[in-house]
């Protein structure tokens, strides 16, 4: 089944009354960004949605796939299924060999290019981590950073999932901005949970949770485009304090008040489009 968009379909917030978003279309190509504070019902937003919710969960959501309930198979066949989630939590995962754990993956989801598919997936999480994955090297050994770089380069690349949800990527150590690039490559439906700053403003849109419902979708304007590129600057003065400070070294406040001007008078860039 082509999957061309996926739609929530509005229920209630944890006050009981009606979300003021009724309905959230998410076609494929989004990126979109599901923004509010701690508690507010973000990752209860991801779970409705991979639980293709029919009124069946506490917000009462619904789920449609291309305007119709999805069909049934998408939950009875793990192989079938279009929806990755990627949560904070990787203690369900084996100590097989990474090489290993990939391979009975491609298989499950019948793979044409089983070993083509499991070079392409290494590659992929090796361009999110600091450290390389080492193949042979069993899950359980794995960073936090390197099991989630892995298991979003196995969702995108082996699943071939059309939907990913990911949860707080940023938490992980993984190069945010590497991945929204990478991603972008793929024409998938992206959403982020995420309480950061340029993951949210790289977003085609955003929706804001509050006390558990949709309060808005709030589209990416022209002027955030801008301040994307700004805080990019800023950003990448922060990581490269942060690789200074991981080497060894010392910071120093005269560089930082140099770099921090520099990045003010640089014309406003946007990283990723």
């Amino acid at each position: 089944m082509e999957i061309r968009e996926i739609s929530l379909i509005g229920g209630c917030g944890k006050t009981g009354e009606r979300e003021p978003v009724a309905r959230l279309d998410m076609r494929m190509g989004d990126v979109v960004s599901v923004v509010g504070p701690t508690g507010s019902g973000k990752t209860m937003l991801i779970n409705d949605i991979a639980l293709f919710a029919d009124a069946n969960t506490p917000s009462r959501r619904r789920v449609l796939v291309n305007g119709a309930p999805p069909p049934a198979i998408f939950q009875e066949d793990p192989s079938h299924n279009p929806i990755a989630l990627i949560t904070q939590h990787t203690t369900f995962l084996s100590d097989l060999p990474v090489r290993e754990f990939l391979r009975i993956h491609a298989k499950i989801r019948r793979a044409a290019r089983r070993e083509s598919v499991v070079e392409e997936t290494l590659a992929f999480a090796n361009e999110l981590t600091g450290e390389p994955i080492i193949e042979h090297a069993a899950m359980t050994e794995l960073s936090g950073g390197q099991t989630r770089a892995l298991l979003v380069a196995d969702a995108v690349v082996i699943g071939n999932s059309p939907i990913i949800l990911l949860d707080e990527i940023e938490n992980a150590g993984i190069d945010r901005l590497r991945a929204l690039e990478l991603l972008k490559r793929y024409r998938k439906i992206f959403i982020f949970v995420t309480h950061d700053l340029r993951i949210t403003l790289l977003s085609d849109y955003r929706v804001v949770l509050l006390r558990g419902a949709m309060q808005a979708v709030v589209p990416r304007g022209e002027e955030e485009r801008r301040v994307a590129g700004r805080i990019g600057l800023l950003d990448s003065i922060m990581v490269g304090m942060r690789d200074r400070l991981r080497a060894g070294e010392r910071v120093v406040e005269r560089d930082l008040l140099g770099e921090l001007r520099q990045a003010l008078e640089a014309p406003s860039a946007e990283a990723v489009r």
